[in-house]
């Protein structure tokens, strides 16, 4: 099967099967006469591995290594397990560190009225030296909401922080 047909099959495009290949990620396939690469069953399965891995989280580096695993006769399950719950929770990890963005990013657009004045929270907190997770609870009033809409310009309602 050429290149582009595994392509086809995978999802993948052609250029990230042959940058898993030069990685040695997946091995390089035999070459026809005339030069093409001659792709088997094996290596569309390897190829699918590695994309469906890399679809729940998994590096590279870890999808070669489940890959390995599941050539490895001499695997268990509980091989495999750990290396899932290990990628558990480091996803974990990660999803805490996006939560504690999206609320100092919403603590942040709240506190900006988003008028045609000059001053900005947003940018004074984002200059400021130190953890901006730390300041957005010391500089911004998170008690009170304010919408920064382009509708609320005009209307007085964010009078309190321009003055």
């Amino acid at each position: 099967m050429k290149i582009g047909e595994v392509a086809k099959q995978t999802g993948l495009t052609t250029k990230t099967i042959r940058f898993y290949e030069e990685k040695g990620i997946v091995s390089a396939p035999e070459r026809q006469d005339n030069g093409y690469r001659d792709y088997r069953d094996v290596h569309l399965q390897a190829l699918l591995l590695i994309k469906r891995a890399r679809m729940i989280g998994f590096s590279l580096e870890e999808s070669g290594a489940l890959l390995a695993l599941s050539r490895d006769s001499g695997r268990t399950a509980a091989d495999v397990k750990a290396k899932a719950e290990q990628k558990l929770v480091e996803i974990d990890r990660k999803i805490d560190e996006l939560m504690a963005m999206k609320t100092t990013l919403q603590a942040l657009t709240q506190a900006c009225p988003g008028d045609g004045q000059s001053q900005c929270p947003i940018l004074d907190a984002l200059v400021k030296d130190g953890d901006i997770q730390n300041q957005q609870s010391d500089s911004v009033d998170t008690t009170e909401t304010h919408h920064c809409c382009s509708h609320h310009k005009n209307s007085g309602a964010h009078k309190k922080n321009r003055d």
